[in-house]
């Protein structure tokens, strides 16, 4: 019995068959300076397979949170993994995962208020969550990453201040255990798990139940440390430069780092090994499609003081003080004290492309590797006379491979 693909996987896969092909388009960049031009492929806009649409979507979403919404403060990373029985049930239904992950962020948020020095009824923490749905070896591992601001925000008699926290192992441990009781009395009372499976998983929850992990902080002063956090956050599911073809182009090696495979550690230099995994090609096609994260479904979800519907949002941002635009409808946030730090200047709406590209590389690629001038897009080619008018001059392809029909499957095998 074979189950049907959904139709989201097979339309990313698709759309990623006609990204960066000449023959669908292009634009035309010139350089102002030696005139020297040459075209750019129209990328697709898929959500899974792509690694450059993949990069820029983790880029984007790594400078938009640095540079317009986090305040400028120590910041601690909590990973909350549950076992394998439970992920089931949150690769398949998204109303469970919301209410895990709710779950995760008002236990940390409480064990952070806990962990602070400030005495204010009213301070409150906040961050940034991030489903996971992958592993290290390409295989499907639902878990959350939570960047927290690393205190409370608290209010006083001169604005907002940021009190710090001290977050130990035994702050862990209660989180640890506090998460792990109530997300299975959430699945004992939706039916998922009887009495007798829950109270034995309560029993070993500490061998081969739940894992919370916040050894990783990034100081206040380090803005490098917690971009590279987030990026690390929002990653996607597998990384280009280290897929490779093998054996004739039939198997696929990619290949794992040791220090990935050991966690995130910015703190220490971990040794660089390698180990490779190799899948077939249907493997691996197999492996990325069941990764591929569903339509209409945030990827991250900001919470606590962060959160859009918070009262102090706009006065935490780092963009706080700063005197909105000519055609900004957003309010003049109110004073807030210096523990934030200095303010950025920018508008979070869009990012270029080229600017991310130069964030990451250090190279920016709107400048002529020439002569060093100024290089700017003259023009957007969509039109099919035209696009292969242009890319028979130069001698590329006219169309795009094509691609081979599916086999049939076999006559034994039974189709629901």
């Amino acid at each position: 019995m074979v189950d049907p693909v959904p139709a989201y996987i097979e339309c990313d896969l698709r759309i990623y068959l006609e990204c960066g092909i000449l023959a669908d388009g292009f634009a035309r960049a010139r350089c102002e300076k030696c005139g020297h031009d040459f075209w750019v492929a129209y990328s697709c806009k898929g959500r899974g397979v792509c690694t450059g649409r993949n990069t820029r979507r983790m880029l984007a979403t790594a400078s938009h949170i640095v540079e317009h919404v986090a305040p400028i403060v120590a910041v601690r990373q909590w990973v909350v993994v549950l076992p394998k029985r439970l992920c089931l049930f949150l690769n398949v239904d998204a109303g469970y995962l919301n209410r895990v992950a709710a779950i995760a962020m008002s236990e940390v948020q409480r064990a952070t208020a806990g962990a602070s020095t400030s005495t204010a009824q009213s301070a409150r923490s906040g961050g940034v969550l991030f489903v996971l749905r992958f592993g290290v070896t390409l295989n499907a591992h639902v878990h959350l990453h939570l960047c927290v601001l690393d205190g409370v925000v608290a209010q006083g008699r001169q604005g907002l201040a940021f009190v710090g926290a001290r977050v130990d192992e035994a702050c862990v441990e209660r989180v640890q255990a506090r998460v792990w009781h109530r997300v299975l009395g959430l699945f004992e009372r939706r039916g998922l798990l009887s009495r007798e499976t829950v109270a034995l998983m309560q029993g070993c929850w500490q061998r081969g139940g739940i894992s919370v992990h916040a050894g990783v902080r990034v100081a206040a002063q380090d803005s490098a440390g917690r971009e590279r956090l987030v990026r690390y956050c929002a990653r996607p599911m597998f990384a280009g430069e280290r897929l490779v073809w093998a054996g004739g182009r039939t198997q696929v090696r990619y290949r794992l780092l040791w220090a990935a495979l050991q966690g995130y550690r910015p703190e220490q230099q971990q040794q660089q090994r390698s180990i490779e995994l190799r899948l077939s090609a249907s493997e691996f096609l197999d492996r990325v499609a069941a990764l591929i994260p569903p339509p209409r479904k945030h990827r991250h979800r900001y919470f606590g003081v962060l959160a859009p519907n918070s009262p102090w949002r706009a006065q935490v941002m780092a963009q706080a003080g700063r005197k909105p635009g000519a055609g900004s409808k957003a309010p003049r946030p109110k004073t807030v004290r210096t523990d934030f730090g200095a303010t950025r200047a920018g508008h979070p709406a869009r990012y270029l492309w080229a600017w991310l590209l130069a964030r990451i590389y250090g190279v920016f690629p709107l400048k002529c590797s020439g002569c060093g001038g100024r290089v700017r897009l003259v023009g957007f080619i969509t039109e099919p006379v035209t696009v292969r008018q242009i890319i028979e001059h130069v001698g590329e392809a006219t169309s795009a491979r094509a691609i081979n029909p599916a086999p049939s499957p076999p006559l034994n095998m039974k189709i629901a």
